[in-house]
């Protein structure tokens, strides 16, 4: 059968499930903060949705804010990180997680991935620490939970802080612990493309009282909680939720284990399914992580079994046929905001640091660059909300470009 990239029929041609999605429960949500007058600060909305996604996430405090980055950032500074600080993070995930300790004057130190999980390498963590080192942010990548175990011991033994960065990961569990409520703080985004959805959004959670209200003020203007309106004791800003985007996520909330549970099963036939194609293995879901968010369903991808043909051409094939894929994320230590002197002469150049300045141009990860540049094949969670005869398009797809590969090779030539 001719490969569609070629000009033949597609596996697939329907629709995949849309996400986000919502119905009548998130118009009653909206038209509750309209008819109630109080759009913004002070809405009720917010309250109940910082209550019921603390309690949700099992951490005693969650503050809304405007997107995931913001979070990143704020917590950053309610755990006092500054000029001088460095800050690790995995080098295998989206800018924000390295965009923030920059955004308050600290170096990133980029360490490198587990092959199986593609979450953060504790090892490299151990290494990769210093005594300028404040936090370690791991990455609870696609929804699978990091190593916390590993990485909560290295921080208590090493006196440093952790922030998760969860914003693939709502409702995944750790050894039956959510995440959010592991490290010192947890970031959250509720961005167009995430499991709880808000079009922009995010929040700040911990179990810490003294962290949460510098969190607190540090997102409304420096206030402190009960102090005057025009008090202003941090240097904070305006980084807060509108009432809309709270009610829109009580709703979406109110969803999530369920859909979830459909993501688990669908990835549980995908894994079972796809592991008998030759060249096409799975990420490993570790018995530790008690339950996955698969906002990503990642593939790693062998071209020696597909002929020599490249990821991306697997990729462009496999999107050819129907099934909507993506070839992810790029190092972040080779993105051009990490080569740029102008940008980074603060923190780098900051008189407040002493270490050796980071060459980001000079690091090579292999795990990282191996899921970048030949390996690493992703699809999306909307996806896995499809029902399981949908899913075996996708794996019909996979084996029609296996049995098909020549085509695919010759085309490239």
């Amino acid at each position: 059968m001719k490969l569609a990239v070629n000009g033949g029929e597609p596996v697939r041609t329907r629709p995949w499930p849309q996400w986000p999605w919502g119905d009548e429960k998130e118009r009653e949500a909206l038209h509750r903060v309209l008819d109630s007058g109080v759009w913004g600060i002070g809405s009720p909305e917010i309250e109940a949705f910082e209550r019921e996604f603390a309690e949700f996430c099992g951490a005693k405090h969650a503050i809304c804010v405007s997107n995931g980055t913001v979070s990143l950032m704020i917590a950053l500074k309610a755990m006092g990180v500054g000029a001088g600080d460095e800050v690790i993070v995995p080098a295998y995930t989206f800018l924000a997680t390295a965009m923030a300790p920059l955004l308050v004057n600290a170096v990133p130190i980029f360490v490198d991935i587990d092959p199986d999980t593609y979450c953060m390498d504790p090892n490299g963590v151990e290494r990769a620490i210093t005594e300028r080192t404040k936090v370690i942010i791991p990455v609870h990548l696609g929804g699978h939970p990091a190593d916390m175990d590993s990485i909560m011991a290295i921080a208590e033994r090493r006196g440093i802080k952790v922030l998760e960065d969860a914003a693939q990961a709502h409702g995944a569990e750790w050894n039956g612990k959510r995440v959010g409520s592991i490290g010192h703080m947890a970031s959250f985004s509720f961005q167009s493309s995430k499991n709880v959805s808000a079009g922009e959004g995010g929040a700040v959670l911990t179990n810490d009282d003294a962290l949460y209200e510098a969190a607190w003020s540090y997102h409304n203007c420096g206030r402190v909680i009960g102090g005057r309106w025009y008090e202003h004791y941090l240097p904070g800003a305006n980084h807060r939720l509108s009432g809309w985007q709270a009610a829109v996520m009580r709703v979406q909330l109110t969803r999530l284990e369920e859909l979830n549970r459909k993501r688990m099963e669908s990835a549980a036939y995908l894994d079972r399914k796809l592991a008998e194609i030759p060249g096409i293995k799975p990420l490993v879901r570790a018995p530790q992580a008690t339950a996955h968010a698969y906002h990503l369903y990642i593939l790693r991808y062998d071209a020696k079994q597909f002929g020599g043909a490249s990821r991306e051409a697997f990729v462009e094939a496999l999107n050819a046929e129907g099934i909507p894929a993506s070839l992810g994320y790029t190092p972040l230590y080779k993105l051009p905001a990490f080569a740029n002197p102008s940008v980074l002469r603060c923190p780098l150049g900051c008189p407040y640091y002493d270490g050796p300045i980071p060459n980001y141009g000079e690091l090579h990860l292999p795990v990282t660059e191996r899921a970048c540049s030949t390996e690493g094949v992703w699809l999306f969670h909307n996806l896995l909300l499809a029902e399981e005869d949908d899913l075996a398009d996708i794996v019909r797809a996979v084996e029609k470009i296996h049995e098909n590969i020549g085509e695919l090779v010759n085309r490239r030539k």
